[in-house]
C-alpha cells in the first residue's frame, strides 16, 4: 500500500472512532437528559438537540464507512493504482457488467493474471466507461453477463443506451477482446457480449479474438479466455483458475512434418483414447493437454535442492513434480530447500494447461494434432510442446480433456466455406474439410501460407487428394520463402478479391485458423479492403466470419 493509501486508512480509522465516540456520548447524554429533564422544557429541547446530534452523527458515519468501503473497491480495480488515474498506452483496460457479481470476480482474475505478468490493468465497471478512456488505451478487455432475453445488466443500461447513439468517433487505435457471460437456456445467448463486440467493430476496433461464450459459468471456456489472457501478456505460466478433469490417452503416433525446415519442427501426433466413454468432439473443438516435466528437468531441479542421493532417488518424489512448475529463481529454490519430500509438491504450483485445435473427427479412429515445438525465451522447449513432441514417449500416456469450442463450429447450413489459415493452423482447418467431404460438401476453398513448399507442405498428399476428387473447388498456397518477394496468405486474398466477393454473395462462411501475430491481422486487414467494414460486420453477426486464433 502506497503512503497515501496508508494516511487514508489511518484518518478513516481515527474519524470513524471519534464519530462513534461522539454517537455514543450523545446518545448517553439523551438517556441522562431523558431521565432527569424530560418534564421540563429546557429537557425536552435538549433532548431533541441531542436526538439530531446522534442522527447526524449517524449519517456522516454512513458516509465515511461508504466512502472508505469505495476506496477499497477502488484500490482492487487499479491495482492500488490511483483512481483517477488512466491507463494510457502502457497497460489493458477491463471493463464489466454484472449482474449478480460474476462478472466483477472474472474482471478482477483477469487483472491479476495480467499484473502477474507485469502488465498495468485498470478494471472499471461499464457504466463509468467514458469514450476518452477508450480513446486512450490501446488494449481493452469487456466481461459482460446478459440477462433476461437478450438484455444489459441493470447497471450498464446507461451504458447500452450510449451505443446506440450516432455518430461516435473512431477506435481504430483500440485492440480488443469479449467475455459473453450467459445461459444457453435463452433463445438470446450472450447477447449482451456480442453487441458490444458489434459495437466496437462498427467503430473500427480490432479484435484480438473472436468472443468467448460462457455458458453457465463453464469451466473449458474460462481457461479458454485464461488462455487467451497469456497469449495478451506473453506469459503462460499461470496456473488454471479451474483444472481440467483429464482422461487418458495414448501417444499412439508422432511424425515430424518438415524435416529440413527453416523453422522449428512441425509434428502429426495421433492419440487414442484410453478410458471409455470415449469423448465426443466435432471440427472446431480444442484437446486441452496436461502437460509433464521430463525426467531429466525435474532430477536437475532436485539437485539444485539438495545434495540428498536418496531424495534423487525417490521414484514417488519424480512423478508427484512432473506436473508441477518447478521454479529456477535463487529466491524461489532457497524457500524450498529444507521441506520435507511429502511437503514438495504441494508447495509448487501445476502446470497450466495447452491448447491445440483438434485436427480429425471420432470417425477417424483417433485425435490427430498439428503440433509446431516452441522455445520459451532461455531456448527451452514450450511447456506443452516440449511434452507432446519431444519429452512424452509414443506409446505412453497423455493427460487430454476435448472442449467444445462453438464459436468455431461447423456452418448450421450447406453453405460454400472459405477456409484461410497458415502454420500449424491447418489443423483446425483440415477437421473443417474432413467434415465436409465426409458430407459431401465440396464448394470449399482453401487457402494456407508457410514458408517453403519443399518442407512445409504439410498433410500436402491429403489436401491434393482432396483436390483432385473435386473437394477443394480452390487451393491457394503462399509459401513465403519460395520467392525474393514475400507472399502470404493475405495477398493471396487480394489476387482473388473478384473471386471471394463472389463466393460471399453466394452465401459462404470465412473460417480463419492461425497465429494472431501477422496472420490474422494481415488477413482481418485484407477482408476489410475487399468487402468493407460493413459486410465483414453483418458476416460476423451471422457467424458466418468466425476465427479461432493464437
Amino acid at each position: 500500500m502506497n503512503k497515501q493509501g496508508k494516511l487514508d486508512k489511518l484518518m478513516s480509522s481515527a474519524w470513524s472512532q471519534w464519530l462513534l465516540s461522539l454517537a455514543v456520548a450523545a446518545l448517553a447524554s439523551w438517556g441522562v437528559a431523558r431521565s432527569h429533564l424530560a418534564d421540563h422544557a429546557q429537557g425536552r429541547w435538549l433532548l431533541a438537540a441531542l436526538v439530531a446530534l446522534a442522527y447526524l452523527v449517524f449519517c456522516v458515519l454512513t458516509v465515511v464507512n461508504y466512502q472508505r468501503a469505495q476506496r477499497r473497491q477502488e484500490a482492487l480495480w487499479t491495482g492500488d493504482a490511483d483512481p483517477a488515474s488512466s491507463v494510457g498506452d502502457a497497460g489493458v483496460l477491463i471493463a464489466f457488467a454484472s449482474q449478480t457479481g460474476f462478472a466483477e470476480q472474472l474482471a478482477l482474475q483477469s487483472a491479476q493474471s495480467l499484473r502477474k505478468a507485469g502488465m498495468a490493468a485498470r478494471v472499471l465497471p461499464l457504466v463509468r466507461v467514458s469514450d476518452q478512456d477508450l480513446q486512450s488505451a490501446t488494449q481493452a478487455l469487456f466481461i459482460a453477463s446478459t440477462t433476461g432475453e437478450g438484455d444489459a445488466p441493470d447497471a450498464a443500461s446507461g451504458f447500452a443506451r450510449r451505443m446506440a447513439a450516432p455518430g461516435q468517433a473512431s477506435l481504430a487505435g483500440l485492440r480488443y477482446g469479449v467475455l459473453a457471460l450467459g445461459d444457453r437456456s435463452y433463445a438470446q445467448y450472450c447477447a449482451f457480449g456480442h453487441a458490444i463486440d458489434a459495437w466496437l467493430r462498427r467503430r473500427h476496433a480490432q479484435p484480438m479474438f473472436d468472443p468467448v461464450e460462457v455458458d453457465n459459468g463453464d469451466e473449458g471456456a474460462l481457461r479458454h479466455w485464461q488462455h487467451q489472457l497469456g497469449v495478451l501478456c506473453g506469459r503462460s505460466d499461470d496456473a488454471d483458475w479451474s483444472a481440467p478433469a483429464y482422461t487418458r490417452w495414448r501417444l499412439s503416433e508422432r511424425r515430424c512434418l518438415n524435416p529440413g525446415s527453416a523453422g522449428d519442427p512441425a509434428f502429426h501426433l495421433a492419440l487414442t483414447p484410453l478410458d471409455l466413454p470415449v469423448p465426443h468432439w466435432q471440427a472446431g473443438d480444442i484437446a486441452e493437454i496436461g502437460p509433464r516435466n521430463s525426467g531429466a528437468e525435474v532430477q536437475a531441479f532436485l539437485q539444485q535442492l539438495t545434495l540428498d542421493d536418496g531424495l534423487l532417488a525417490d521414484a514417488a518424489l519424480a512423478q508427484a513434480l512432473a506436473d508441477r512448475q518447478l521454479p529456477r529463481e535463487a529466491d524461489a529454490l532457497a524457500a524450498l530447500r529444507g521441506l520435507p519430500a511429502e511437503q514438495l509438491p504441494a508447495r509448487l504450483k501445476p502446470l497450466p494447461h495447452r491448447e491445440y485445435s483438434i485436427a480429425s473427427l471420432p470417425e477417424d479412429g483417433a485425435l490427430e494434432l498439428l503440433v509446431r515445438r516452441m522455445r520459451q525465451a532461455d531456448g527451452r522447449p514450450g511447456i506443452g510442446s516440449g511434452w507432446l513432441t519431444l519429452h512424452a514417449q509414443e506409446g505412453g500416456e497423455i493427460a487430454l480433456r476435448v472442449r467444445a469450442n462453438s464459436a468455431f463450429h461447423p456452418p448450421a447450413d450447406a453453405g460454400p466455406l472459405i477456409l484461410i489459415g497458415n502454420g500449424t493452423g491447418l489443423a483446425g482447418l483440415r477437421a473443417h474439410l474432413r467434415a465436409r467431404a465426409a458430407a459431401g460438401r465440396r464448394r470449399n476453398w482453401l487457402l494456407f501460407g508457410e514458408r517453403s513448399r519443399a518442407h512445409d507442405y504439410f498433410h500436402r498428399e491429403e489436401i491434393e487428394a482432396w483436390q483432385a476428387q473435386g473437394l477443394l473447388a480452390r487451393l491457394d498456397l503462399a509459401f513465403s520463402r519460395d520467392q525474393p518477394q514475400r507472399v502470404y496468405v493475405q495477398d493471396k486474398l487480394r489476387e482473388a478479391a473478384v473471386e471471394l466477393r463472389r463466393w460471399v454473395e453466394q452465401g459462404a462462411s470465412i473460417y480463419v485458423c492461425g497465429s494472431l501475430q501477422g496472420m490474422a491481422a494481415g488477413v482481418a486487414a485484407a477482408l476489410q479492403e475487399i468487402l468493407g467494414d460493413e459486410a465483414l460486420i453483418t458476416l460476423a453477426e451471422q457467424g458466418r466470419y468466425r476465427r479461432d486464433v493464437y
